[in-house]
């Protein structure tokens, strides 16, 4: 039978900026970004719909009425469509398609077409839920990501994915949809708890670990003023990491991961399955931080990774206030087996495919491995026990 077959090529444009006082009259940088817009579909004045994370909003009581002064100066570009609308930020906002459902019916409410925009201000599950709802809305509305948190400005704002979580798994249902734009407003950072300032440190760890030795050694001199959340250095490790975190989409030949490896992923094969069981008592960054430092131990049992490299991210970790163990590592399901390793086939799974994990060979260069020995995995889980303990 006759087949008829074509290519289809397309290119996306991925922008990210980094300013300070975003919303402050004068600051350009959103002007600019609905000019860019303007510039393939015309000179109309754009409609905005713009969602807000509440606890930043409590935190930060004058930053609505900050973005309808914004918003007010912009006459003949852009103009809100109504008030910030406040939604409650945090892993819950994943849990439920309620929450898509509620931003559906507001981009249809105000007629957000796919020449307007959705904007989300908040952390990474804001983002996430809120992209995934732009990306299915007439098959796709722009959406502007501004990233409240360290580890949405240096890592998950800056990527190309939306999700929500379902049956008991992260990101189970999702799309992947560049950004129209993706802001960085290093003064958003400014009301975060500690906890959640020093969670991105580990995504930039991560990125580092797999890519750029010299990063690292950036890190490891920063450390300490990283420790007490000095702005020089916090300012360079976001602007660094979400760097290399685009280049690696742009250039990496997989952007939409097709293939059967998630290189980004070092070390979230067990820090997914330990949000899980923690019920996200564990955050992101935290469950993170434990699975780079299991994958570590491992490979450096396995003789992939010498004693000196491991020794040297394990305490970076630890220097940067980072807990490497959690009682949740030691958790059995029914069967009597540790509910982590269950995290290996969800991740495989994920993806389809053969299983792909990332591990290191040194530190700047990552390696993949098709399996792993559950045995060292367990030996290296107990040694992690044994190290948090003896601390």
């Amino acid at each position: 039978m006759p087949v008829v077959e074509k290519t289809i090529t397309v290119s996306f444009r991925h922008q990210v900026h980094f300013t300070e006082s975003l919303f402050a009259v004068g600051n350009t940088v959103l002007a600019e970004v609905f000019a860019s817009g303007k510039v393939e579909f015309g000179a109309g004045e754009a409609k905005v719909l713009l969602i807000l994370d509440d606890a930043l909003a409590e935190a930060r009581p004058s930053l609505s009425a900050e973005m309808e002064a914004c918003f007010a100066a912009m006459q003949g570009r852009a103009h809100l469509v109504c008030s910030p609308v406040r939604l409650l930020g945090g892993e819950s906002i994943k849990n439920s398609s309620h929450w898509i459902t509620e931003v559906h019916a507001l981009i249809d409410r105000h007629h957000i077409d796919r020449h307007n925009y959705v904007i989300a201000v908040g952390g990474g599950a804001l983002l996430d839920m809120v992209g995934f709802a732009a990306a299915t809305a007439h098959r796709g509305v722009r959406h502007i990501r501004i990233p409240t948190t360290t580890l949405a400005q240096d890592d998950s704002g800056v990527g190309v994915k939306n999700g929500i979580n379902a049956f008991g798994k992260k990101n189970f249902i999702g799309t992947f949809a560049p950004p129209f734009a993706v802001i960085n407003d290093f003064d958003l950072l400014s009301s975060l708890p500690d906890r959640d300032k020093r969670a991105g440190y580990v995504e930039a760890i991560k990125v580092a670990c797999i890519r750029d030795a010299d990063f690292f050694d950036q890190i490891e001199r920063d450390a300490v003023a990283l420790a007490r959340f000095d702005q020089a250095p916090m300012k360079e490790l976001i602007r660094r990491s979400a760097e290399l975190h685009l280049t690696h989409i742009a250039t990496g030949g997989d952007p939409f991961e097709m293939g059967s490896a998630r290189p980004l992923d070092f070390g979230h094969w067990a820090a997914h399955k330990l949000e899980q069981i923690s019920e996200y008592r564990l955050r992101h960054g935290e469950a993170v931080a434990i699975g780079l430092a299991l994958d570590v131990i491992y490979a450096r049992r396995r003789g992939y990774l010498s004693a000196v490299d491991a020794e040297r991210i394990l305490v970076l970790l630890e220097v940067l206030r980072f807990e490497l163990f959690a009682e949740e590592l030691l958790f059995v399901d029914s069967r009597g087996s540790l509910c982590v390793i269950n995290g290996l086939e969800e991740f495989r799974e994920h993806l389809g495919g053969r299983l792909t994990i990332t591990l290191l060979s040194k530190i700047g260069q990552g390696m993949e491995v098709h399996e792993m020995d559950i045995a060292i995995v367990t030996e290296s889980l107990n040694e992690l026990r044994v190290r948090h303990f003896a601390g």
